[in-house]
């Protein structure tokens, strides 16, 4: 449909890179600070999305027939990847969706209590709680960047925290790695313990032996 001479100058236009490697996330301190700092209706969105790793879309869509309390999951089904996505209820969520009070005309979970509708955006409401919490430079979506640096930190494989954010390839959940340095010096000491001692004492012992004959 577009004229050839048209294409090319499309063509020769560069567009802006993108910054994929921004990587913000809170202390568990400021965490806790957020959450207090939030207005009523946003406290439980924020606490769902620091404890589930759930996309700001996923969160505000988030209905009553996807939470299984009984087995304590929260099934997407309609994810960004288009694969169906489980994420496991821990006791906080479990205790914030116990407090939630349900309308029975309202399928969703967080809705405007006057209008009935579901939240579309609570930017306004987020950006007064990080003023409130003196948090800067940071944004929404960096609260799954949270969830998934203090699962990394506090020990969590990276394949499990791929499974848990719903990233198709580990290579987009590779970029947590850098914050596990104790992995590494962990599978260090692994090695010794399988190794054993006798590799150390046998190499002492040579070492010994070939000055002895210099000697």
């Amino acid at each position: 449909m577009v004229e050839e001479d048209i294409l090319k100058k499309i063509r020769k236009v560069k567009l802006l890179p993108e910054n994929n490697r921004r990587l913000r996330y809170l202390s568990k301190e400021d965490c806790h600070t957020l959450i207090n700092s939030c207005e009523p209706h946003l406290k439980p969105i924020v606490t769902l999305a620091l404890n589930t790793g759930m996309r700001k879309g996923e969160v505000l869509s988030l209905k009553w027939d996807n939470v299984d309390m009984k087995n304590g999951f929260i099934l997407l089904d309609q994810t960004k990847n288009g694969e169906r996505r489980e994420i496991p209820i821990n006791e906080t969520v479990k205790r914030t969706l116990q407090r939630i009070s349900r309308r029975l005309d309202i399928p969703y979970i967080f809705f405007n209590s006057i209008t009935g509708k579901q939240f579309q955006d609570v930017r306004r409401s987020f950006n007064t709680a990080l003023r409130r919490s003196k948090i800067y430079d940071f944004h929404f979506h960096d609260i799954r960047h949270t969830f998934a640096s203090q699962l990394v930190m506090a020990g969590i494989d990276i394949t499990t925290v791929k499974e848990l954010l719903g990233h198709k390839t580990l290579t987009m959940t590779l970029r947590y790695a850098h914050l596990a340095p104790s992995h590494k010096v962990k599978a260090v000491e692994i090695l010794e313990r399988q190794m054993g001692t006798d590799t150390l004492q046998l190499h002492d012992i040579s070492t010994k032996k070939g000055l002895a004959v210099i000697n």
